[in-house]
């Protein structure tokens, strides 16, 4: 295991990025968002997929130097097409137009089409909180094969699709952040199990034989195996409800065969819903019974002495905490796939690792 600090790792990012042919502000801003996704202890969302990332750049899958484009509005209705572009950007420059049309018409319902990998959601969410609004976000994906079986079924059918909610913070409460796969995990947290070796805990996964299986390599080998989804009945209904409103709703695509590419690439559709509370409850009317609730639920005595209530968003902001002080961790397998990656773009293998300056 190798530990790397954060603004070594970001600097080596932003030159494979660089390397890959994105100019400007693109790299940083891919790199920002990776390592920020480490930093809050999702590596699964982290520098482990620009592997992925730099091949679909090499078969034109993943397009750089691209923005989003507005392609329809109606008021607080606007249609974005994320023209196969990082998500990183697409994402950004997306929930700028949609907060601004939340703060002019009090909601904004936002639809993004195709663009690349929008990686952790939760990114977008906090953006949102940050300015103000609450914000809930719909995830699909095509273009890639599915992931994830439907409740009762035992072969992928979809995608991990992910639900995010995010409220804004107070002066006695940090914002509120909700951000989760529909499938029992995300399907890099299955990627980070395999390159680690470690096995997953029982009910999480089928392999190509639709027979129950704990080796996270069952969804990397031919016939790929399957994520169940979350919460059983639940989860599943979450899941197919992200892909109809992500997927059709927006206007794009869902996961099936006659979507996927030859290559796998990664396209998500996203319908977010963007809402200025201030609109709603007016200045000042609802911060008081937002910190009344969530005093409430703090308050409940810890089933564990050493693991007191934690309120949505917390669990990250410690954790970066820790790994600001101690360093990224990179398995060795995923630091082998880093190198291979910088390689792939004309990055030398040793000056990514001197940007690095990995410690073991």
């Amino acid at each position: 295991m190798k530990y790397v600090q954060h603004d070594n790792l970001r600097a080596a990012v932003r030159a494979m990025i660089s390397a890959a042919g994105s100019l400007e502000d693109e790299p940083e801003l891919v790199a920002d968002n990776l390592v920020y996704a480490n930093l809050t202890g999702h590596d699964s969302h982290g520098v482990g997929i620009l592997p992925t990332y730099m091949g679909c750049v090499l078969t034109g899958e993943l397009k750089t130097n691209q923005h989003a484009s507005v392609i329809s509005e109606d008021g607080a209705m606007v249609v974005i097409d994320g023209n196969a572009g990082y998500g990183q950007v697409i994402g950004g420059e997306a929930m700028d137009v949609g907060i601004d049309r939340a703060r002019e018409h009090g909601v904004c319902v936002l639809a993004i089409r195709r663009s690349f990998h929008l990686c952790r959601i939760g990114a977008w969410g906090e953006r949102c909180a940050a300015s103000g609004m609450v914000s809930m976000h719909h995830v699909n994906m095509h273009g890639h094969y599915p992931l994830v079986a439907p409740f009762r079924g035992s072969d992928a059918r979809t995608s991990t699709n992910p639900y995010c909610c995010t409220l804004p913070g107070t002066d006695n409460n940090p914002p509120v952040v909700v951000d989760f796969a529909t499938s029992v995990v995300a399907m890099g947290k299955v990627r980070v199990a395999n390159n680690k070796g470690e096995t997953l805990p029982d009910g999480i996964l089928f392999n190509g034989a639709r027979e129950p299986t704990n080796d996270p390599e069952a969804m990397f080998v031919e016939p790929r195996g399957a994520i169940r989804p979350m919460g059983e009945h639940k989860g599943y209904c979450m899941n197919l409800v992200n892909e109809l409103l992500a997927g059709a709703i927006t206007g794009s695509k869902t996961c099936r065969p006659e979507t996927d590419h030859e290559n796998h690439t990664i396209l998500n559709n996203m319908l977010s819903i963007i809402i200025d509370p201030q609109k709603l409850a007016g200045e000042n009317g609802w911060q008081h019974e937002y910190d009344e609730a969530i005093a409430q639920s703090r308050a409940s005595p810890p089933e564990h002495p050493d693991r007191p209530v934690l309120i949505p968003g917390e669990p990250e902001r410690q954790m970066m905490t820790q790994r600001k002080r101690d360093g990224v961790p990179i398995d060795d397998e995923t630091w082998q796939q880093l190198l291979n990656a910088a390689d792939s773009v004309g990055l030398a293998n040793a000056e990514f690792a001197a940007l690095a300056d990995q410690t073991t």
